[in-house]
């Protein structure tokens, strides 16, 4: 799984054609933690697909203050280094695969 920070966020966000999908989370976030495991099959499922990313907000105050993330976990979804979908608060596998299929669709 990609972590994700201020350093290299431009390098494989925003400068990366195809479809990424970032959770925003903190260790201390209990959701984020049971979230965790559908993230990281995602990543598996998905891999050469969707690139798969978590950044911490503890450690990149100012991504998350970039994006307005005001909660824990957020999901925000980005084609071409855009933003095109977002979910806040914890998702099922489900959900975020309809969602990833969805994208990579249209």
């Amino acid at each position: 799984m990609l972590e994700i920070n201020d350093s290299n966020f431009k390098q494989e966000v925003e400068d990366y054609s195809g479809l990424v999908m970032v959770d925003f989370w903190a260790p201390w976030c209990g959701a984020c933690q049971a979230s965790a495991p559908a993230v990281e099959s995602i990543s598996e499922e998905y891999k050469d697909r969707v690139k798969v990313a978590k950044l911490n907000v503890d450690d990149n105050h100012e991504l998350a203050s970039r994006f307005g993330v005001m909660s824990i976990p957020t999901f925000i979804f980005f084609r071409g280094g855009k933003e095109v979908e977002r979910k806040v608060g914890m998702q099922s596998q489900d959900s975020m695969k309809e969602i990833l299929d969805r994208l990579l669709k249209g």
